[in-house]
């Protein structure tokens, strides 16, 4: 939605009943951020949707809002072993919740035609204005809107009240419940252009120029018919005018009219993941010389093309996706979408060496796809995990006849212009790809989204590869296989077999263990017709518990498990074991030590299956195993560089080559010593990298840090400071696990805390957090108001810490 809609200084927090006039009177009002001020209730609610119920007992919220990852009552936990959601949500709980928000119109709203627009309820919500029932959205990972002109009250107070359903079986991973996303107000005149009514291509690209396509949908909810002018400027990401286009045409009453227009700009900036720079379109429509209505649309220039001899390439140069696969919760927080939430996780998968993701398996939250477009990550943007046969008693699957076109049409019209999209994908391991009927609507959905957008090719990702896959596949341009890799070396992959069998296939590992990252990728890099490989999973994620240590398959007494624990990433946002593994896959001269513990981790699980493998080797980047001294200790060093070299506190324990023979390990036996184990890497007989594991003392002290030093003062923004269990020479001690307390003084507020320890039944709303591996992480949301935010942490017999940074009403840097 961001990229698609002007929302300028008018992204202001609602915190008050009444909607506040624009205090620039010089910017076009079009968007409202409509979060603050809304009443919670969990359970049943009779008659709440009528305007004269009282809700005075009910909660006071903002939004975005989940309340699955809250506390459940009495318990100081969100996890219950008899949890309808079971392994697959986690063990969290969903039910049905109500929402209500009491607000009054401004004078100068009166005679605009007003929408309301949510970018995401999870699930199958009702909604009402003032007792009159606006419509039902089953699916709850779509945006929708509703026009709510006719519903309003002009000189009174006016309430809407949301209903929200996530009953029963209806998801495999966590999903979280409620309007976890953002709401929006629309307020237009009533010549406007409709909602996700911009459209921009760029079909013709080179150095020297670029063709800008821009079609314009235009609405009259006037009486009376309109001449109108469509003014469109392009404007660079310095914000300066470098190309413009200016059209007359007639917008009969009543009805809607595309207006196109094909735009030159001069020595474009080509968007790319290493260059990510964005152009943006301000669409103004005049009627009678006033301006009527005026939009902001991000987007980029740049070409795509997928065969099987170039196999990806961006702006013509061949391009591998190192790609994984997210869902869409942001671990401590649960579901809630804030922006920094969502940006974050970007810059952390593009710091960690990912070019790529796949949204799995649904639409993300818009800001998400903008910080994608902002920051330069590709991106498959993927609509089911199931269609009309179900993987649960009550998913999608109960709608999907119904829904499936307008849901289509809210991802591809709402995404259409994120220059990082290059894929859509039309559902996941779908059930049943022999059948003749599913084969025929493989068709026609690939066909409904090419219609819609003829720009991108379309994918599914697909398991149980045989031959029998064939006529599914023949309904998509790419070719998405799961869990591709595997088998005898000696004999050919299923990539190499199928490329013999069906030589113009383009293929795409749409999901890979991550205990065959070695071979996942080779295959990428052999075949040019093999374009990527996405692991499951980039970043960890609540439910499917325990896949990544336990496996499958699940079951109840897998409990405390609550997280998957097979991200790259971790749920707090640290890299663990296989991320440092990919960067001597994916990057030059990396070097990282690991650690075999003596005892397993966690308990394992003898029943296991052989094909379960989401997890990854028992690796800790540890050297403190006080009353294991003499005891030989696997050690491995994940290397890119030629040689390593590995030392015991300054005696060499001999050089290693690590290369594709040794599938970039370097393995050692060393008798347990407490003090330095050292690793230096050589590449060209040269000295390129070193890597040191330290024997930790005893705890003395807490440090602290944050992710950024200033912070938007707008009730919405984050700061994610970590805190550190440290030694007296600041070393953190990872076996440190001290209970933790926090405290906030000044303009903010702790939104959630963490630890990433996928056993932990801790709550993530309490000011207290076990440390785990010597860390744990808080949460800390701005208020609306600028200031100076201190947190405290404390904790018995160690020293305390404390930390400020500056929340303002400027952007922060």
């Amino acid at each position: 939605m961001k990229s698609n809609m002007f929302r300028t200084c008018l992204l202001v927090f609602l915190l008050i009943g009444r909607i506040p006039h624009s205090d620039a009177q010089s910017v076009f009002q079009r968007e409202i951020l409509f979060d603050g001020g809304w009443k919670f209730h969990l359970g049943g609610a009779q008659y709440a949707e009528n305007p004269s119920f009282d809700d005075s007992h009910w909660r006071n919220i903002d939004l975005p809002h989940d309340w699955s990852i809250e506390d459940l009552p009495l318990t100081g936990s969100p996890f219950n072993i008899n949890a309808i959601s079971q392994v697959s949500g986690g063990f969290t709980t969903g039910g049905t919740g109500w929402y209500r928000k009491t607000f009054t119109l401004p004078d100068n709203f009166k005679g605009k035609h007003i929408r309301i627009i949510f970018d995401g309820i999870y699930m199958n919500p009702d909604v009402w204005l003032n007792g009159q029932y606006l419509g039902n959205h089953p699916y709850g990972y779509t945006s929708f809107w509703y026009d709510i002109t006719g519903n309003l009250n002009s000189d009174g107070k006016n309430i809407f009240c949301v209903k929200v359903k996530n009953e029963g079986e209806n998801s495999r991973w966590y999903s979280g419940s409620g309007i976890y996303r953002h709401v929006w107000l629309q307020v237009l005149n009533p010549v406007h252009i409709d909602t996700w009514g911009t459209y921009i291509t760029t079909p013709l690209v080179s150095e020297k120029e670029a063709t800008i396509s821009v079609r314009t949908t235009l609405i009259d909810e006037g009486k009376e018919a309109a001449e109108v002018k469509l003014v469109t400027r392009i404007l660079d990401t310095r914000k300066r005018e470098v190309a413009e286009a200016e059209t007359a045409g007639r917008v009969e009453s009543g009805n809607k009219e595309m207006i196109n227009q094909e735009i030159r700009l001069e020595n474009p900036l080509l968007w790319s993941p290493d260059s990510p720079q964005l152009y943006s379109a301000v669409s103004e429509i005049y009627v009678n010389g006033s301006l009527s209505d005026q939009t902001e649309t991000s987007f980029g220039v740049r070409t795509i093309t997928f065969d099987i001899t170039n196999g990806f390439t961006l702006n013509g140069k061949p391009l591998k996706l190192k790609g994984g696969c997210v869902h869409h919760d942001n671990g401590p927080l649960g579901s809630k979408a804030f922006d920094r939430a969502e940006e974050r996780r970007i810059e952390l998968l593009k710091g960690a060496g990912f070019n790529a993701i796949r949204c799995a398996h649904n639409p993300p939250s818009p800001v998400f796809l903008d910080a994608c477009d902002r920051l330069g990550m590709l991106v498959i943007d993927e609509a089911f995990d199931m269609w009309n046969e179900p993987k649960n008693p009550h998913d999608y699957n109960l709608f999907f006849n119904d829904w499936w076109q307008r849901d289509i049409e809210s991802m591809v019209l709402r995404d259409r212009n994120h220059p990082s999209i290059i894929l859509w994908s039309i559902g996941n391991e779908i059930p049943d790809r022999q059948n003749p009927e599913v084969i025929k609507l493989a068709g026609t959905l690939a066909e409904y989204i090419r219609k819609t957008d003829p720009t991108r090719p379309v994918t599914s990702a697909v398991n149980d590869l045989k031959p029998e896959q064939d006529p599914y596949f023949a309904a998509l341009d790419v070719a998405g296989y799961n869990y591709a890799f595997g088998g005898d070396h000696n004999q050919k992959s299923i990539y190499e077999q199928d490329h013999i069998r069906v030589p113009g296939r383009i293929m795409i590992g749409t999901e890979s263990f991550p205990l065959e990252a070695f071979g996942s990728w080779m295959e990428v890099i052999d075949h040019p017709y093999v374009i990527g490989d996405f692991v499951w999973t980039a970043f960890d994620y609540i439910g499917e518990a325990s896949i990544g240590w336990r496996g499958y398959w699940q079951k109840q007494d897998f409990f405390p498990w609550n997280l998957a624990f097979c991200g790259d990433i971790d749920i707090c946002g640290w890299k663990r074991p296989q991320s440092y593994y990919r960067d001597v896959l994916w990057k030059e001269n990396q070097l990282s030590i690991w650690v075999t513990p003596p005892q397993p981790s966690f308990e394992l699980n003898p029943e296991r299956q052989s094909w379960s493998k989401w997890h990854w080797l028992d690796a800790v980047d540890d050297w403190n195993w006080k009353g294991s001294e003499g005891r030989l200790m696997e050690v491995n060093v994940y290397s890119s560089c030629d040689q390593v070299e590995l030392f015991l506190n300054g005696k060499s324990l001999g050089r290693k080559v690590t290369d594709r023979t040794t599938k970039y390990i370097a393995s050692w036996q060393v008798p347990y010593q407490p003090g330095s184990l050292k690793a230096t890497g050589y590449s060209m007989k040269k000295i390129v990298n070193t890597a040191e594991l330290k024997s930790a003392g005893e705890p003395i002290s807490l440090r602290l840090s944050a992710d950024r030093p200033v912070i938007r003062a707008d009730g919405q923004d984050l700061c994610y400071f970590t805190v550190e269990v440290t030694d007296v020479y600041g070393m953190r001690n990872p076996k440190a696990e001290n209970l933790v307390s926090f405290s906030v003084e000044g303009p903010g507020i702790i939104m959630a805390v963490g630890n990433a320890n996928p056993v932990s039944l801790e709550s993530s709303q309490l000011p207290q957090r076990k440390a785990w591996h010597g860390r744990c992480l808080v949460i800390v949301k701005s208020e609306p108001k600028e200031g100076i935010i201190t947190l405290r942490a404390s904790a018995p017999d160690l020293r305390p810490a404390e930390m400020q940074i500056e929340s303002r009403q400027s952007p922060a840097p």
